[in-house]
């Protein structure tokens, strides 16, 4: 039986002519020819999700102050940032990244968190302007301003200027599409923040009123505020008056 069995070559020259869709050498070792390699991506799992990712940024439509006119001409022709991926989304739902573009009021800041709240993960927040960084120009006498909106959710990016032009905003967009490419899908629970609170706290000093009600209480307005008391009119001057007191 052993008369039977097929030789090594015949196997071979059987296996080049019915799998073996590869050119093969001489020696029957199949070779990676160049139409091949410049056909074939090797690549890891991570790898490809991350370009997937980074090549479509979806960020939130959402503005809260002057900023947001800087972020608005990135839609229009002449930036036209369709071309990053980059497609605005009403619904936080189907958004992956927030600007935060303008002041952040504390009113304004409990639907803020529950925006970014909506977001599915992974998602990435990027603090664009002075005023949504440290307060800017209201952080010295403004009681109203959150100074820094990192207190209030984890910023991934922050984008100084006042108010930075849309060339910012795309260094910023390149910048994270970096930090997103080096990114792990099983490093992502370690990396994932803990907490917001990522400043200072407040620094604001209470002080005395300036308003304190005693001009309205002085004697002088009470006796204005009284019922039938005004201020005294001048006596008018008729025609004939002014005409004889002239010199001859």
């Amino acid at each position: 039986m052993a008369g039977d069995s097929p030789s090594i070559q015949a196997l071979r020259d059987l296996r080049e002519a019915s799998c073996g869709p590869v050119a093969g050498s001489a020696d029957g070792v199949p070779t990676v020819t160049q139409d091949l390699s410049e056909n074939v991506i090797l690549t890891s799992l991570d790898d490809l999700h991350n370009w997937a990712r980074l090549s479509s940024l979806w960020p939130l439509l959402y503005g809260t102050a002057c900023c947001f006119i800087e972020f608005a001409a990135l839609l229009g022709s002449r930036f036209d940032f369709d071309r990053f991926g980059l497609v605005p989304r009403s619904s936080p739902r189907q958004a992956d990244l927030l600007i935060v573009a303008g002041t952040v009021t504390m009113k304004m800041a409990p639907a803020l968190v529950r925006l970014y709240e909506q977001m599915p993960e992974p998602k990435y927040v990027i603090a664009m302007g002075a005023c949504t960084i440290t307060g800017g120009m209201f952080s010295a006498d403004s009681t109203t301003a959150v100074r820094g909106v990192d207190k209030l959710i984890p910023v991934d990016l922050y984008m100084p200027g006042c108010p930075p032009r849309p060339e910012a905003i795309f260094d910023a967009v390149i910048k994270l599409r970096k930090k997103v490419a080096n990114e792990s899908v099983a490093d992502r629970r370690q990396l994932k923040q803990t907490h917001r609170y990522c400043t200072v706290a407040h620094a604001m000093t209470p002080v005395e009123p300036i308003v304190t009600g005693a001009y309205l209480r002085a004697e002088t307005q009470v006796a204005a505020l009284k019922p039938g008391a005004g201020l005294p009119m001048p006596a008018l001057e008729t025609a004939d008056a002014v005409q004889t007191s002239e010199p001859s």
